[in-house]
Parts: structure tokens; C-alpha cells; sequence
């Protein structure tokens, strides 16, 4: 896609990279009048915000005290003071809602697009862009940056093109999900030029399991069930959230915000999770529920009389594990096979295996050593023209919306402040 039909020498922002990150940096800088020019290695922008969400967009999550917001980034939070003081989750949605896309606020206030849909998100960034009249090149991998004291002076593509600019912002993400161009090239150049990279892992990523039964549940989500973590035995860390079971693991927002202290436990010893199904009901209400169950149905099977429970995909799997007879009737399940029953949908176990690839990580932990960015501006500390926004950052944060609220907050800090020097 591209907006102007003549290139002009030196531009005065070159954005690398078509994420989120990049089109609301490249947007914003245009907005402020300068001369930008967006490169993007796929054929065409936005392709991970395209699917993020499960193709829905989580854009944001409503929290609008700030302080409250960055203590989910943890220890990155007090880099992040400024330029969440510059932009923050309101601001996002009023620019959302003055492009004419409304949103929702759904549980754990979670923000998504009326529409359902990541398209919608998508559209808004291509008509900002087209707004300001950027110039946007794709099917154009950058290779390495060109320098000389100090300074970026151009970007060489791998036609050996040379695109020079008086700033460059640097947005080519992580290494999760590669097959949507996020191969982590950014941090190969960030190395050659001195800055510190710290090793890229997966940070919210699904778990395969090694339970065999897990298999035949694919699809089958849980909602608000309690995850307990245990290393060879000890309880490690609990948290209620979303899972999603599927053909090899465990996926969900609720094992996602807790696969990075898995993939920790891992290194040293074996780790199983406990899902309690029903964190709502005590041992004695749960109790006293099952034996009402089992009294309305007396004379049904016990294999179809719990879907009122759980879901019916996981109705046959728990009276397995309770080592009970599907077959057995209501009223001939014995005190022992209720507790155990009882027992099991308070305690589903599941062996993990190992975490997922980066291939299939919705964010990675590790980037760019924190200290070397000036995050008033994100302007990098050791190259006054360089720029660093979004996942090329050494940002840990849970799912949730707090990933692209880094992308729009970064993105518009730095946009802004490049093109200002413009000026």
C-alpha cells in the first residue's frame, strides 16, 4: 500500500515495523506534520493484530487508575509512569471511539471492539495512517541499521536499498507468533549497534500436558476455575481464571498469566496443576449439591447426570478419574464414590509437560535492557535518533489488554517526540 507517489530524500520519521505499535507511532507523527515513511516486511500491516484475541482484539483493559495499571507491568511499571502520564487507557479509547469504533468492557475488564472483531481495530490505524498521509512500503525486510557517529542515518533493506530519515522508531516485536513476521530481527540489529538485548522466552504461551484425556476435551472452556501450581508437591502460586482445554494442553487467559512462572518451575522439578472446576462452592455445599443430583436423578446413569455441573465434554473424565462406573446408577453410587467424585471436580489433577514454542506465545518477556531507553521520549540512550516502542522492550505484563496498551502508549510517546524534533 502506498499513500504518496514520490519519496522524498531524507524523510523526517522512518517507522520499522507494521504492529500495532508501528501504525499508531507512524499515525502520530504524521498527525504532528512530519514526513513518514512505514516499512513493513509482510505483505501487508497489522498481520498479528489480526489474530490477537482470537481474532476479537483485546484493545485494552478499562483500568483507569494508572498506579493500579502499571503494578501489572511489575518491575517495568516505574519506567512506564511517564509515558502512561502522556497517553493512558482513557485516551486510547477516546481515539478509538473519535474513529467511530466502539468498544465494550467485558470480564476483567477486558475491552473489545462491538463489532468482535480485530478488523475494526485494524481499519482505524490504516485510515489514521491514510490520514496523515504516510507513506507505507511492504514486502520490505530491513536487514541493519546504518550508522555514523552516533546517529542512525539510514535503514538498508535487503535489495540494498537505503531508506534515510532524520529519526527512526524501531517497532519489529518479539518473537512470539513468527509466522506473522515477529522473528525477532530488531534485536539482532540492537545488538551489532551496542545496545543490551536480553534473551527473548515465551511469557504467555499455552502448556502441553501429558495426560492423554486432555485430548478429548479440545475446545471445552472453564469459567473463573481456581489454578493451583505445584512443584514435586508443593503449592507454588493459585489464581481463578478462564481456561481453555485443547488438543495437546491447557490454554486460557488464566493458565496464560501463570505459564511463565511454570516454564520457571520447570527448570527444576516436575509440575502438575490442580483446577478446582466449582471455586465457588465449598466442600460441604458441594456436598450437599452432588447428593441433590443424585437424588433428582436416581434412576439415571451417573454419566448423564452431572452436565447440569460442569460441561458435558467433561462429565466422562472426572467419573473416570473418581474411578466410578459411568454405567452406575444414581442411587447406587456409594458415600465413597461421592466424596471421591466430590474430590476430583475440586482437584482435577493434570501432569505438565513443558510449555508450548515461541511459535505459539501470544507475548515474550526479555528485550531491551530498560536503563538504555529515555522512556519520556523512548528515545534510545545511546543513539539520540533511535526510537524503541512496543514488544522490542524488556516488558513483562499479563494477558488481559495490557500488551496492546503498551503498543499504543509507547507508539504515541514516541511519534510524537520524533516528530517534534522535526519542528
Amino acid at each position: 500500500m502506498c499513500l504518496m507517489t514520490k519519496e522524498p530524500q531524507v524523510w523526517d520519521v522512518a517507522v520499522i515495523g507494521g504492529g500495532p505499535a508501528g501504525m499508531m507511532c507512524a499515525g502520530r507523527a504524521a498527525e504532528l506534520g512530519a514526513h513518514v515513511i512505514l516499512i513493513e516486511k509482510n505483505d501487508s500491516l497489522g498481520r498479528k493484530l489480526l489474530i490477537t484475541g482470537g481474532g476479537r482484539c483485546n484493545v485494552t483493559n478499562a483500568e483507569f487508575d494508572t498506579h493500579v495499571l502499571l503494578a501489572k507491568y511489575k518491575a517495568a511499571g516505574k519506567f512506564l509512569a511517564s509515558p502512561f502520564s502522556q497517553w493512558n487507557v482513557q485516551e486510547t479509547l477516546d481515539f478509538f471511539h473519535s474513529h467511530h469504533m466502539p468498544t465494550k468492557i467485558e470480564a476483567a475488564k477486558r475491552v473489545f471492539p462491538v463489532s468482535d472483531s480485530a478488523q475494526s481495530v485494524w481499519d482505524v490505524l490504516v485510515q489514521y495512517l491514510q490520514q496523515g498521509k504516510v507513506t507505507v512500503i511492504s514486502k520490505s525486510p530491513v536487514i541493519g541499521f546504518v550508522t555514523s557517529d552516533k546517529k542512525i542515518i539510514a535503514v538498508q533493506l535487503k535489495d540494498k536499498t537505503e531508506i534515510h530519515a532524520r529519526s527512526f522508531i524501531l517497532a519489529t516485536g518479539g518473537l512470539s507468533r513468527p509466522e506473522t513476521g515477529s522473528t525477532g530481527d530488531g534485536f539482532a540489529w540492537l545488538k551489532k549497534i551496542g545496545h543490551t538485548v536480553h534473551t527473548a522466552t515465551a511469557a504467555l504461551v499455552p502448556i502441553r500436558t501429558k495426560d492423554t484425556w486432555i485430548t478429548r476435551l479440545a475446545g471445552v472452556a472453564l469459567k473463573d476455575a481456581k489454578i493451583t501450581v505445584f512443584q514435586n508437591g508443593t503449592k507454588q502460586e493459585s489464581r481463578v481464571g478462564n481456561i481453555l482445554f485443547t488438543h495437546v494442553g491447557l490454554s486460557g487467559p488464566g493458565i496464560l498469566n501463570m505459564s511463565s512462572l511454570i516454564g520457571e518451575l520447570l527448570e527444576y522439578g516436575t509440575v502438575h496443576v490442580e483446577i478446582d472446576t466449582l471455586p465457588t462452592l465449598d466442600y460441604a455445599v458441594l456436598n450437599t449439591r452432588l447428593q441433590e443430583i443424585l437424588k433428582q436423578h436416581h434412576v439415571k446413569k451417573i454419566k448423564n447426570s452431572l452436565d447440569t455441573l460442569i460441561p458435558a465434554a467433561l462429565v466422562p473424565i472426572v467419573i473416570e478419574l473418581a474411578h466410578i462406573n459411568p454405567d452406575t446408577p444414581c442411587n447406587s453410587i456409594t458415600r465413597t464414590e461421592r466424596i471421591a467424585l466430590g474430590k476430583i471436580l475440586k482437584h482435577l489433577p493434570i501432569q505438565v509437560d513443558s510449555l508450548l514454542g515461541m511459535d505459539k506465545a501470544v507475548i515474550t518477556s526479555g528485550g531491551v535492557r530498560r536503563e538504555e531507553v529515555d522512556f519520556k521520549t523512548m528515545q534510545s540512550r545511546l543513539y539520540p535518533n533511535l526510537y524503541l516502542i512496543g514488544d522490542i522492550l524488556d516488558i513483562d505484563r499479563p494477558s488481559g489488554g495490557y500488551s496492546l496498551q503498551l503498543c499504543w502508549t509507547t507508539g504515541y510517546v514516541a511519534g510524537t517526540a520524533a516528530a517534534n524534533t522535526q519542528i
